[in-house]
């Protein structure tokens, strides 16, 4: 049961509110003034703060601002009672950290919605979401009962590429974001001698070019199909009024920015201090981690040999020797160009 704490200095609507909160089966705390509001709050750390704005001893903004102070209570959902509706007032509790406003006279059905909303949404901070379209979608529904970017999805036209055919090119202006319905796409830049880099890699179930969308600026790599595949175009008017109304899915693409900064710390690490059995073997790995999903079968992978030395960082000429010697010492197979792993843990053991 869910435990709001009501701070209202006016005892009839003290009363009616905290008679309706608990017939919604919530468990009801009252506080007749500011100061009194607070102690209880640092005492019993509610769910949801509900608080009037004009009280004596301290006034809701006071209250709002002194729970700030306390971690403990920093991040609870807090809502104002107020009979004045001036945009001013609302403004300035906004400002100051509040979730939401109830001008009064409100109704059963008003305050009922507004607590509920209020609850959820403090429920999905809690929750650990993964950065991907799953999280995305979980999301969604769990804030909002509806997935408007799935509706996006099924609106949007699906486009078929073929094997090393260009999705976007650098320095192009974004007009779509991609999701990817089948087949494998990589992202990467060219040197000014022609050197590709591999940036990353993209499979079925993730989205593509949205690092640009959300910066606004032009793409900064080129996108290729490894395979044939079917991408989703999003136009990118859609993608951005979904996320300039929905902060949750603003938030989660945010997330997925900050796995891909991560991810490319640790590539770039990689590439400046491993040896070239180890870039290979890592390689090698980051495409099982990335791709394998049948977990009983040994992992197999059809790629050029060109895209694998633009993953690994070196050359192609140095790529193919090393994958021989790996095929000599048995820790992989290679049949008409397919890349089977036979001994994933002495592959670690070059990584480690």
């Amino acid at each position: 049961m869910k435990t709001i704490l009501l701070i209202e200095d006016n005892d009839d609507i003290r009363e009616n509110t905290a008679e309706i909160l608990e017939l919604a089966n919530y468990r009801v705390l009252t506080a007749e003034n500011g100061k009194t509001g607070v102690e209880m709050a640092l005492e019993h750390q509610p769910d949801l703060i509900v608080c009037d704005i004009m009280m004596p001893v301290l006034d809701g903004y006071g209250v709002l601002h002194l729970l700030q102070k306390h971690r403990e209570v920093e991040d609870t959902p807090f809502i104002f009672l107020t009979a004045k509706s001036e945009r001013g007032d609302f403004r300035k509790g906004m400002e100051m950290g509040a979730d939401d406003y109830i001008t009064k006279p409100f109704s059963g059905t008003d305050l009922l919605n507004a607590v509920e909303s209020r609850l959820k949404k403090s429920e999905l901070k809690k929750q650990v979401i993964p950065p991907d379209m799953e999280g995305i979608q979980q999301l969604l529904l769990t804030a909002t009962g509806a997935n408007p970017l799935k509706k996006l999805m099924d609106e949007g036209n699906t486009d078929r590429y073929k094997k090393k055919q260009l999705i976007y090119q650098e320095g192009n202006r974004p007009t779509s974001l991609y999701f990817i319905q089948k087949g494998r796409v990589k992202t990467y830049k060219v040197n000014n001698d022609g050197k590709e880099l591999a940036v990353n890699l993209y499979s079925a179930g993730e989205f593509l070019g949205y690092v640009a969308l959300l910066e606004g600026s032009n793409y900064h790599e080129n996108a290729e199909a490894l395979e044939a595949c079917e991408l989703t175009a999003i136009p990118r008017e859609d993608f951005e009024t979904l996320i300039n109304n929905n902060r949750e899915v603003a938030q989660q693409f945010i997330r997925l920015l900050a796995k891909n900064i991560t991810e490319k710390e640790q590539q770039l690490l990689h590439l400046a201090y491993s040896s070239l059995r180890k870039k290979v073997a890592e390689a090698l790995l980051f495409l099982k981690k990335k791709y394998h999903h049948v977990t009983d079968q040994p992992f197999s992978i059809d790629i050029s040999r060109e895209n694998l030395a633009t993953i690994a960082g070196t050359a192609t000429e140095s790529m193919i020797r090393t994958l021989g010697d790996f095929r000599d010492e048995k820790l992989l197979e290679i049949k008409q160009g397919v890349i089977t792993i036979l001994n994933e843990q002495k592959l670690a053991n070059l990584v480690n």
